[in-house]
């Protein structure tokens, strides 16, 4: 058998970090590792080509050569997804998919023409598919209600990447969450009893990444990495001996519970093994959309002094903000401004609320008849960037509209992104064992640094002093942060171009510039309100 695993582009989003990407030479942020750990589920024998759309196109004579096209896909990734299996049928290819959007919303692959779903996790499903084809289906949908032990799952083929046009590379400790956030579909995909794999089993796989060349940051895509707290101490105290026999090669980013900030045992284990930044799951800094919501692990402390804690640790925090919560009380967004500026976040994720299929918040919507069938207010379909709800909320959509927006705007100035920069850097405990807290190749870091002294420091006057008067303090109070900063620095091209692409969209929605307070919405959203 010969198959022709693709991954779908990506649009361009406040992830896609576009013109960082472009500034460091660099084709994409991450691998995509469901696909590539699939790859090693596939019987040896056969014949496989890896093309991640992201990075490089797949030839049509890669198209001619294969039997098979095998593609997984999350939600934003939809349009790229429906092209790719609507050519391969065209073709005359079979087309097996999987993957977070095909396993939430099965029949939209089904009507493009796919011809065996490989739902749910991989490890059950694709020797379930393997089956069918050595029995000669022509189709088939494969799914499993049980949770596969990924103590068991094989070791990603990280030998099909493109390793050197991404910025980081990627691999996964555990699956689930222990928490029942209403809104978030991890639950639904992955259980809320996090699976994790053994220590040796995610040291082996960071010494083929060390064996094949990669050097620098690695993305643990965990979606609560702290969801096992036992098990991830028991990693990292094999992690920190390794890291420091093989002198430091990697530095770690993932994603946690605000409920890390306290375990102070968790913090130091997770310094000295080389994390450098996580990303929280904040929300709004509102308790009653908090309890509203059912995110009851952020209402337990005080949420400014969790991110104090978590910086003095040495660590960098990313987080996600959410507006359009029920019953949200005017001013959510002036709030989590407030929030940012006080704590310095550097890239906040500002979004509106989607219900996504599934989940708990998608239920309660549907037995509450306000779900708009899978449309999103403006024409919008659930998955699309910068898109406003899906689904009738509790206040008027041109004041939640407004109010991301503004704060899109308002974050995202240039002088005042920079000034955040700076001011987490600067708050950020470091360790006298590490020399940098974030690591680039040689290559990355001198086109980095040209490309900045190019656009900060001599092409955009209205921030030049401030780059050069923070980039010298930096230098010469906390070099050890210096790479973090400039990455931060250079991260900014993307969401100044960002903000103005998010209020285009949210404007061709609504059909009018919502901080344009003259100009009416649109009669049918007045009748919503």
């Amino acid at each position: 058998m010969k198959a022709l695993l693709l991954y779908p582009r990506f649009p361009q989003s406040f992830w896609s970090y576009d013109r960082f990407i472009e500034i460091a030479g660099l084709k994409a942020l991450l691998p995509p590792l469901g696909i590539i750990t699939v790859a090693a589920l596939l019987p040896k024998e056969w014949e496989i080509k890896f093309c991640d759309r992201n990075v490089n196109l797949e030839t049509e004579a890669d198209w001619e050569w294969c039997d098979l096209v095998i593609l997984s896909a999350m939600l934003v990734q939809k349009p790229d997804f429906h092209a790719l299996i609507q050519k391969a049928v065209r073709l005359g290819k079979k087309v097996a998919v999987g993957g977070p959007y095909p396993t939430s919303i099965p029949q939209d692959a089904l009507n493009s023409g796919a011809h065996y779903l490989i739902l749910d996790e991989g490890e059950l499903t694709v020797p379930q598919f393997l089956e069918a084809l050595n029995q000669g289906q022509e189709q088939g949908i494969f799914r499993s209600l049980e949770k596969p032990d990924v103590s068991q799952s094989p070791m990603p083929r990280f030998d099909l990447l493109q390793r050197d046009a991404y910025l980081m590379m990627a691999l996964q400790f555990s699956r689930g969450c222990p928490f029942n956030c209403e809104f978030c579909d991890i639950i639904t995909l992955y259980g809320r009893k996090p699976r994790t794999k053994e220590p040796q089993q995610t040291i082996a796989e960071l010494q083929t990444l060390y064996d094949l060349g990669w050097r620098g940051s690695l993305f643990i895509v965990d979606d609560n990495f702290i969801g096992n707290q036992r098990n991830v101490k028991r990693l990292l105290r094999e992690l920190i001996p390794w890291m420091k026999q093989h002198n430091y090669p990697f530095t770690f980013i993932t994603e946690a519970s605000v409920n890390l900030a306290e375990d102070e045992e968790m913090l130091q284990l997770m310094s000295e093994a080389g994390f450098y930044a996580v990303f929280l799951g904040i929300e709004t800094p509102d308790q009653d959309s908090l309890q509203v919501t059912q995110k009851l692990q952020n209402t337990r402390n005080p949420l400014v002094e969790a991110c104090r804690q978590i910086n003095e640790a040495g660590m960098l925090i990313y987080a996600g903000f959410i507006l359009g919560f029920d019953g949200e009380r005017p001013g959510a967004g002036e709030r989590i401004q407030a929030f940012v500026e006080r704590t310095s976040i550097p890239q906040p994720m500002l979004g509106i609320l989607q219900a996504l299929p599934n989940t708990a918040l998608w239920t309660r919507l549907q037995k509450e008849q306000r779900l708009l069938e899978n449309q999103g207010i403006g024409g919008t379909e659930v998955g699309d960037q910068n898109t406003l709800m899906n689904f009738i909320p509790t206040r008027s959509i041109d004041a939640i509209a407004r109010e991301y927006v503004d704060g899109l705007w308002t974050l995202y100035e240039p002088s005042n992104y920079l000034r955040r920069c700076f001011q987490q850097c600067l708050s950020i405990g470091v360790s006298s064992k590490r020399k940098q807290t974030m690591q680039f190749s040689p290559g990355q870091g001198l086109r980095l640094v040209a490309q900045l002294i190019w656009h900060q420091g001599l092409r955009r006057p209205e921030i030049r002093w401030q780059f050069w008067q923070q980039l010298w303090t930096i230098l010469v109070k906390k070099p050890q942060v210096l790479n973090m900063y400039l990455g931060l620095c250079a991260a900014g091209e993307h969401f100044w171009e960002y903000r103005t692409l998010a209020r285009e969209r949210i404007t061709q929605q609504l059909g009018y510039d919502p901080l344009q307070v003259s100009v009416l919405p649109k009669p049918e959203l007045m009748l919503m309100k």
